[in-house]
């Protein structure tokens, strides 16, 4: 099986994996013990990594707080938020093609009282930034917008919506589980207020995330949505899950350290596949090729094709990996105006640092032979 599906999750790097071991065994320490050594040595290695990863988006240690992964961190946002400011107003806008752990959250914050307004994508997957401005009303208090699609690698003009965010005084919220550990960035310079993102995304382990809240110009104030302790700043109650934590540290400290290189091995791969496909009659790259991942390309292929018949050799999508349980055709492609039969057709191939130039060419000899190319 050759693996070309990393943005459903990667590989976790053999040094990640070594210096998260110990924490199993030998430093099995509970890091809100402070009275004793095994606490001491819990304690530091998740501040460390605390750390790692603010170093890693441009933000302040304090700032951050680790949660189980992405999907709670969506969570924890969209409704501590709401929960804190539903006094100031209760709408949110947000965006059609964003991931389900933001769609289904806000669905249900409808029924809790919200009011969500869902941007349009344009044929490309970008947001229009005139709707949005003409979307903000006296009652909003949140704006969420993904960094990066995960199923496009679409990446949203981050920047401009920050600023009409702050022209409003109203909080802009980033799911940026596709985005951090893989393009550099700095939450100030982008003008984030809150932001997510996820270990397993940038050769990490899963079932670890962070938490991203600004505490200066403005402070965002949140509702803990976990109660029984004072970890994590009284935001998330729980015991941490120091090894993984490491884990997510040491992550983030090879992303910084090593991204430029990875990024750019990782572009020429996509870019080689892509050209080789180019004379295939009635092929499609969807989502903008200017504002994109490096790694990420979907695809839409002619009809005739059984691509499916590949996946028993590769590993590839036709979606996110969390909606792959569903019938339903992709909703990104859906709201980007694709047909129902041509997103049938519609693969996502996500290419990480692990792929090699002959793995790319032993899946494009296949994919030549249903065209005679």
């Amino acid at each position: 099986m050759i693996y070309f599906d990393n943005n459903a999750t990667t590989k976790v790097d053999d040094r990640i994996l070594e210096v998260m071991l110990p924490y199993f065994s030998e430093n099995y320490g509970n890091a809100s013990s402070k009275l004793h050594p095994p606490g001491w040595v819990a304690e530091a290695a998740v501040e460390k990594a605390r750390q790692q990863v603010a170093d890693l988006i441009g933000a302040e240690p304090s700032e951050i707080i680790f949660t189980s992964g992405a999907t709670e961190a969506i969570n924890t946002a969209l409704k501590g938020i709401f929960m804190a400011y539903r006094n100031k107003g209760n709408h949110i806008i947000t965006v059609a093609t964003e991931h389900k752990a933001v769609l289904d959250t806000c669905e249900y914050l409808i029924q809790e009282g919200a009011e969500i307004t869902y941007l349009n994508v344009d044929r490309e997957g970008l947001i229009d930034l005139d709707e949005l401005k003409s979307a903000i009303k006296p009652n909003t208090i949140l704006i969420s917008v993904m960094a990066a699609n995960n199923e496009t690698g679409v990446i949203q003009p981050l920047e401009e919506i920050s600023a009409i965010a702050k022209s409003k005084k109203v909080l802009f919220f980033s799911d940026a589980t596709q985005f951090a550990g893989k393009v550099q960035m700095n939450v100030n310079e982008l003008g984030i207020d809150v932001l997510s993102l996820s270990a397993h995304k940038f050769y990490g382990p899963k079932g670890i995330g962070a938490l991203y809240l600004r505490r200066k110009d403005p402070r965002v104030n949140m509702v803990s949505l976990l109660h029984g302790g004072s970890q994590e700043n009284h935001h998330r109650a729980g015991t941490l899950n120091v090894p993984l934590i490491v884990g997510l540290g040491k992550a983030c400290e090879l992303a910084v350290n090593e991204q430029w290189d990875n990024n750019t091995e990782v572009s020429k791969l996509r870019a080689y596949f892509e050209h080789q496909l180019l004379d295939i009659d009635g092929l499609r790259i969807n989502g903008s090729t200017k504002s994109r991942l490096y790694n990420t390309c979907n695809l839409t292929f002619p009809s005739t094709l059984d691509i499916k018949a590949l996946l028993s050799k590769y590993a590839f999508s036709s979606g996110s990996a969390c909606a792959s349980g569903t019938t339903e055709p992709s909703h990104v492609l859906k709201a980007m105006g694709i047909n129902e039969e041509e997103i049938k057709n519609s693969f996502r191939f996500s290419f990480g640092r692990y792929n090699s130039l002959p793995e790319v060419k032993a899946l494009l000899t296949e994919l030549k032979t249903f065209f005679n190319i």
